[in-house]
């Protein structure tokens, strides 16, 4: 192409034209506009009740009171005209929460908007970049702190930015015909100038007159701040991380705190409650966020608990000198610090937040805890009618009668939330959220700030792992996160076609539903499509895989997920689970990163050779892949395709299941040793998964003789009477293996002898003592991390042991799985009743249900597991499913079964193509059982 010059008269036009860009913006005048009720922002879903209306009232009247028709501000304190950007956040996004809960008309939210955005429109900007950190909300002027005018100002807050760019996407989404001035708005800011390698930068000015900017932000603002600057385009990636942190032991349980602290920066690393709840209400807590928070609210929790004082702290405004405060959980090296700005202290001035109070209680609302809060200051209104007061001082007892905008504007936006049925304002889509610890080092229960530290306990263990107990430093070089495709879509998808369910689920059961499938959106790793075996650690085994796959079927089946994320997600998994690196070739290790794929061990260190395989992994997975054949047939290739990689010639020997340990001699060298699994439950599970795939198992299989121990009168069983193997365990005998079994197989004859005196025995114990017993190994967030509450154990009747078969006193739990599992097995059985009554509350609506709660206090236990939440949705399908076994038979032609016809694979594949268990039915009901088992039914349970 030969190039030709312009012409003259085609420059003057392009001149012209930019001209004319550069004139229409830089007077840019918008025109006021009316709203029109457009979108979901007007869907009320959960109606505000009679009293949360008065509560909504009362929030709203300190802006009538407050307001400044001359410039359409409100002030920030009640009668003191002064505001910051932060403030005006607050005002808009009440504002909005007033119009949708009908607070005031359609005439009079224009009127104020449209007076709003013109002033905002014209305030005059620190170097004509930002708005100032301050203003007179009656004159707009700009003005220090103590509302003079300052000529030059005082610099700019880019956390308040932040928080007011989220205010703009909040009224440009409910109410679009204001979009256009928002950004006209927007685009006469520099808002570059307070972005510097990738972090929020504040200016402040020094006392020679010159512009310092300065880092802006510690852990939970900073994140909030960052992402109200990512929905306008305006990237932050440093400051949108949670890097630095370390957890930091408080009242016993590890919070999350930013390592630059007053000491080092000049700034405090405060750690409050509001972050944690704009985050909740705004964007949806997820990711390590939803851990968090569920961490500083147990916090309060236990110091309540161990102080009889009410604790809901955040910061305020104050009706006395200092007249505001920071009452934090931690900050700069103390516990519980009532500080200024400075860092001054003023313990004396610890408040019980209004607005914490309230937020908590609607982010939480089944937390009994937060309800107590709430019931302290639900009616702390001013009597004249001017709002809500800030909050309670706790050494006097007497109320903080501050009004600020800043508690009732987030009371607006709280009740506002609960009445769109707690949808976040700000679509999750909108903005990232951090989903990977920045620390490697930082677990739930070792502080991040150790040198060198070192646990003496699998935070990742599966739970039926036996003698699993690690002594290693956790590895603090952070892993890179790997990119694992899906496999290729599949054809003609036939979603659950052979599940036929007999009723739907009952408005609660479905809240209990979306609950547990919560886990798996909060530890859900969108680059391997895995999800994390517990929520505070990286990792996962091939049992946590199998648990994911059969949540995702039934959360399908319940239509708690669409198909189309159904689909999304067990593909991204099976193209996983092709490159998860087999231990030695043959089998998949048995734990790995969620990020890397990289073989661990159970203290996430890598173990690059892989540490053995375990047969009882491997027999959840292949139990859940079968029935993802069965109930989806569409991927049955792609499964097949994936256990015919894998070699079973150690893993199925004589009848037996076995698995490989790898272990480390003195001269160095690591050998691998090969050994008959023998845990009690998870055998006969593992098992009969690997019959429904043609192996030959019938001396693991359940059957033969038990050894009892006679436990409230009852033989219960602890181990199998063998004479095959000498293998020693810490042997125990808890429910989880019996309930899967009972759930996914059905209840047959032999394992029916099994589970009744183990059901039984609790019941009894319960009747005896009045003490509700769901006896099973559950996760929990600190030493010894797992909890087996045995129905009996090292030869003694309800003793709860660590890993290592060490007593842990008053550590017994009531497991929130078993319970639902045993209300689906026995729904008429009256202990089976109150067992589901006495665990159905223990959830978080962001990150799924926790593990359960101890028996001797009834405090709940702070965990969140794949397993757990797993099981729950298996046991609300089982309920719609008239009690037939979750896993239903499938087709003998495919893949799997073709090569097994072919012999000699060299794989270790059964010998001939076909299952060694075959699912009937009697008058107890329908159950798997050994193809050539002849057996008389036991007496079902009453």
């Amino acid at each position: 192409m030969i190039y030709k010059p312009p012409q003259p008269k085609l420059l003057r036009w392009i001149a012209l034209f930019l001209i004319g860009t550069f004139l229409q913006f830089l007077f840019y005048i918008p025109t006021p506009v009316l709203s029109q009720n457009s979108n979901s922002c007007s869907n009320i879903t959960t109606p505000l009740t009679s009293e949360e209306q008065t509560y909504a009232r009362a929030a709203w009247q300190y802006f009538v009171k407050n307001y400044q028709p001359a410039t359409g501000f409100t002030n920030s304190t009640g009668g003191y005209p002064s505001g910051t950007l932060w403030d005006m956040g607050n005002y808009l996004m009440a504002l909005n929460a007033a119009r949708w809960l009908n607070l005031t008309d359609q005439a009079d939210f224009d009127s104020r908007l449209n007076k709003f955005l013109t002033t905002l429109s014209s305030l005059k900007l620190f170097e004509d970049a930002l708005p100032n950190k301050v203003y007179n909300a009656a004159t707009a002027q700009m003005v220090d702190y103590g509302n003079n005018p300052v000529e030059r100002g005082l610099g700019w807050s880019a956390l308040d930015v932040g928080r007011i760019l989220a205010a703009f996407d909040v009224i440009r989404t409910c109410h679009p015909q204001y979009n256009d001035w928002l950004k006209g708005i927007i685009a006469k800011w520099q808002v570059a100038r307070s972005l510097k390698d990738e972090q929020l930068y504040g200016a402040t000015v020094l006392p020679d007159n010159k512009t310092l900017l300065v880092q802006e932000g510690r852990l939970g603002y900073e994140e909030y701040a960052a992402r109200g600057y990512q929905l306008w385009g305006f990237s932050a990636s440093k400051a949108i991380a949670l890097e630095p942190l370390k957890l930091v032991e408080v009242n016993g349980v590890q919070i999350p705190v930013d390592t630059r602290d007053f000491q080092t920066t000049n700034a405090n690393n405060y750690v409050v409650s509001e972050s944690y709840i704009l985050d909740g209400i705004e964007f949806g807590l997820q990711g390590e966020l939803a851990d968090f928070a569920a961490r500083v609210l147990d916090v309060q929790k236990r110091r309540f608990d161990t102080t009889g004082q009410l604790t809901a702290v955040t910061e305020d405004n104050i009706d006395q000198a200092p007249y505001f405060l920071y009452n934090t959980v931690y900050a700069n090296g103390t516990n519980w610090a009532t500080i200024t700005d400075t860092n001054q202290p003023y313990p004396q001035f610890r408040s019980l937040s209004t607005k914490a109070a309230f937020g908590w209680r609607y982010l939480f609302p089944d937390n009994a805890y937060a309800q107590k809060v709430f019931d302290a200051v639900k009616d702390l209104r001013s009597p004249d009618d001017s709002g809500y007061y800030a909050g309670i001082y706790e050494e006097s007892k007497q109320p903080n009668k501050a009004l600020t905008g800043n508690t009732n504007g987030l009371i607006l936006e709280i009740l506002y939330y609960k009445a769109r049925g707690n949808h976040p304002l700000i679509a999750s889509t909108s903005a990232s959220v951090p989903t990977s610890k920045p620390s490697e080092n930082a677990s739930s229960a070792t502080p991040a700030n150790q040198s060198n530290p070192t646990v003496t306990t699998p935070i990742a263990i599966p739970v039926n792992q036996p003698n699993s107990t690690v002594t290693t430093p956790i590895a603090t070089s952070k892993p890179i996160e790997v990119a694992v495709a899906p496999i290729p879509p599949v054809d003609s998808p036939q979603s659950s076609s052979k599940l036929k369910l007999d009723r739907s689920l009952t408005p609660v059961e479905r809240r209990y539903a979306e609950a547990a499938w919560r886990y798996f959106q909060a530890n859900y790793h969108a680059k391997s499509g895995l999800i994390d075996d517990r929520s505070d650690f990286k990792g996962a085994t091939l049992w946590g895989l199998g648990d994911y796959l059969a949540a995702l079927h039934a959360a399908r089946s319940l239509d708690t997920i669409t198909p189309k994320e159904f689909d999304q997600r067990t593909r991204h998994l099976l193209g996983a689970l092709t490159k998860l690196p087999l231990f030695a070739g043959e089998l998949p290790s048995r734990s790995y990163d969620t990020r890397s794929l990289q073989s661990v061990d159970y203290g996430g260190n890598p173990v690059p050779e892989g540490n053995g395989w375990s047969a009882l992994d491997l027999g959840r997975m292949l139990a859940a892949l079968y029935n993802l054949k069965s109930c989806h047939p569409e991927y049955t290739t792609a499964v097949d395709k994936i256990v015919l990689d894998w070699s079973y010639l150690r893993v199925v020997r004589e009848g037996i299941l076995s698995s490989a340990t790898v272990t480390k001699e003195e001269d160095g060298r690591y050998l691998t040793r090969v050994n008959p699994e023998i845990r009690l439950g998870y055998e006969e599970y593992a098992a009969r998964a690997f019959q429904l795939w043609g192996f030959n198992l019938d001396r693991s299989a359940v059957g033969g003789e038990y050894q009892t121990a006679s436990v409230e009168g009852l033989k219960v069983p602890i181990q199998r009477h063998r004479t095959d193997t000498n293998s020693k365990v810490n042997q125990y005998t808890v429910s989880n293996p019996f309930v899967l079994y009972g759930l996914e197989f059905g209840l047959d004859p032999k394992m029916r002898s099994l589970f009744e005196p183990i059901f039984q025995a609790q019941a009894e114990r319960y009747r005896r003592t009045g003490t509700l017993t769901a006896s099973a190994t559950t996760l929990i967030d600190r030493k010894p991390y797992t909890v087996h509450s045995t129905i009996t154990g090292q030869g003694e009747s309800w003793v709860a042991l660590g890993d290592d078969g060490q007593p842990v006193p008053k550590g017994r739990l009531v497991s929130t799985a078993v319970a639902f599992a045993y209300h689906a097995l026995l729904p008429d059985n009256k202990y089976s009743q109150q067992l589901q009554e006495g665990t159905t509350d223990l959830y978080n609506p962001l990150v799924g249900f926790y593990e359960g709660f101890y028996e001797t206090t009834g405090k709940t236990a702070v965990g969140f597991t794949s397993s757990t939440n797993s099981m729950i949705l298996q046991s609300l399908l089982y309920n719609l499913t008239n009690r037939q076994p979750l896993i239903r038979p499938t087709t003998m032609n495919s893949l799997w079964w073709q090569t097994v016809s072919k012999g000699n694979s060299g794989r270790g594949l059964p010998n001939t193509a076909t299952q060694q268990t075959k699912l009937t039915s009697d008058s107890s009901g329908s159950y798997w059982v050994s193809d050539s088992e002849k057996t008389h039914l036991v007496t079902g349970t009453k």
